[in-house]
């Protein structure tokens, strides 16, 4: 088993560091950014994020696909992150810019500025998170990575949720839209030299078996013919979240059942006639692990996404200190750091099943809690949110392992890894939760009359800021410990699947 250097694991942890300069970022205020500088309404900028992620279910899998078939003289992942590291800092600083436009021209400008950035962050990400798959082969040490991984990312989420705030009011001395502007040029430099240090201090060990019977063009092709599989039922998804009626609802039904139908036909097929796109599609549909994590990175999403979208709302509003909401994701933030380089000792101790099961449970009761916050008790909300957000921090840190361990039994069972698509499956349903997160959290407000523009709307909104802030998102948490229960891949199977892939790439060798 090769034990990989603190050097190189810090070096990429910089890597998410740099990602989670627009990642979290965009998550945590880009929605009050277009309601309450931009002038969206929050209804629109609902919509808004919840269309992207149907790109996002296309372009996440293509990508996948692409670096898994990637082959240069740096590996299949690394040149992707820096090729793509430019864009990402471009988009970056277009999303957060305000031209004078009409009311249809800044709706259609954030179409394009946020379909950008979602675009080069999927090229950018789905590599990096693959890269984790083929750094080691072992799932402790992947487990290490991990954790320095997700210290990185909350790293970079504290430069910017932390200090957002205060270089939006040093740069833009009272006009927030320029304030935003030069921010994110600060960023989108940092972002860029970060990414730099990804790509140079890393390196692939695991080689997969690259699949020469079908080139990348006729497997896109062959994906193209099945893009209605995977885009019907995020629109189906799509619009029976926002309109939540009898229509949508039945609509979400016939395409749920015949999905099932559908998948149910492709996995009772022998796999010797199929395209490698079909082989990998029925590879995953068939790995019971992947799709048990599926539905946690979408729930745990959700749960994370829904707390931070709300944070700069809930403090400027309910707490009447706006700039308190950057020492609220400093003190989250730190507390993140501490609990993501914990989760490999406790893992160690509990097992990682156990462990996210915990911390979902314990992170759901300590946030539900924030519901009997006293208005403006600071340090009630303080000592509680980092309380939750300990054990929070542990989710993604476990999800991206898991996903590791996914891709090892794919292998160990199937005889082929498509590293990449597995990664980008989970990529995806990250941002398909932050995007549902986001647009459910402007649902709620726009439910209660919130305007941004519109002052006299802010005190019947605040029963929907408290919700938003405890028992809405620590549903998710409760949902996903329950789905928690039913993943297969115990300590002693993951150990078995690791030292019999070991014994076959060495006797391939």
């Amino acid at each position: 088993m090769h034990k990989l250097s603190v050097v190189e694991k810090v070096g990429y942890a910089t890597g998410d560091a740099a990602a989670n300069l627009v990642w979290r970022g965009a998550l945590a205020y880009l929605a009050v950014f277009y309601t309450d500088t931009f002038g969206l309404t929050a209804a629109a900028a609902a919509m808004l994020f919840l269309v992207v992620r149907l790109s996002d279910g296309v372009t996440d899998i293509i990508m996948g696909m692409i670096a898994d078939r990637t082959d240069t003289k740096w590996g299949k992942f690394r040149p992707w992150i820096i090729w793509s590291a430019p864009f990402l800092g471009l988009f970056m600083v277009l999303c957060f810019t305000t031209p004078d436009l009409s009311e249809n021209g800044k709706l259609i400008y954030a179409y394009v500025t946020y379909i950008g950035l979602t675009l080069t962050y999927t090229i950018n990400n789905v590599p990096y998170s693959a890269l984790m798959g083929v750094m080691t082969p072992s799932d402790t040490e992947r487990t290490s990575l991990s954790g320095f991984r997700f210290a990185g990312a909350f790293a970079g989420g504290l430069l910017v949720m932390g200090f957002l705030p205060e270089l939006v009011a040093y740069f833009g001395a009272g006009d927030d839209a320029v304030g935003y502007q030069y921010t994110m040029y600060l960023f989108a430099g940092l972002l860029i030299g970060l990414m730099v240090i990804t790509f140079a201090s890393t390196k692939e060990r695991i080689t997969p078996t690259i699949d020469t019977t079908s080139c990348l063009k006729t497997e896109l092709i062959d994906l193209s013919k099945n893009l209605p599989f995977i885009v019907l039922p995020l629109l189906a998804m799509t619009l029976f979240f926002y309109y939540r009626e009898l229509y949508s609802g039945i609509f979400f039904f016939v395409v749920m059942t015949g999905m099932y139908i559908v998948i149910k036909r492709l996995t009772s097929q022998s796999t010797e006639n199929m395209t490698g796109t079909q082989r990998d599609m029925v590879d995953l549909l068939t790995n019971k692990p992947w799709l048990i994590l599926l539905g946690m990175g979408f729930l745990t999403m959700m749960f994370n996404g829904i707390k931070y979208g709300v944070i700069a709302y809930y403090f400027k509003y309910h707490v009447a200190d706006e700039l308190m909401a950057g020492k609220y994701f400093v003190a989250l933030l730190i507390v993140s750091i501490a609990g993501a380089l914990c989760t490999s000792f406790l893992a160690k101790k509990l097992g990682k099943i156990k462990l996210f099961i915990v911390a979902l449970m314990l992170s759901g009761l300590l946030t539900g809690a924030l519901y009997w916050a006293p208005k403006g008790d600071v340090v009630f909300i303080f000592t509680l949110g980092c309380a939750a957000e300990f054990f929070a921090a542990m989710m993604p840190t476990l999800f991206f392992t898991m996903l590791g361990d996914s891709a090892d039994y794919s292998e160990w069972k199937n005889g082929r890894r498509a590293t990449g698509l597995v990664y980008s499956a989970g990529t995806f349903v990250q941002k398909t939760g932050g995007g549902f997160a986001g647009a459910l959290v402007l649902v709620v407000l726009a439910g209660y009359g919130y305007n941004g523009m519109d002052p006299t709307t802010v005190e019947a909104s605040l029963p929907g800021m408290q919700l938003l802030m405890s028992w809405i998102p620590a549903a998710f948490a409760f949902a996903g410990a329950a789905l928690m229960l039913f993943y297969p891949l115990t300590t002693q199977l993951n150990q078995q699947v690791s030292d019999e892939l070991v014994e076959r790439r060495a006797a391939t060798a």
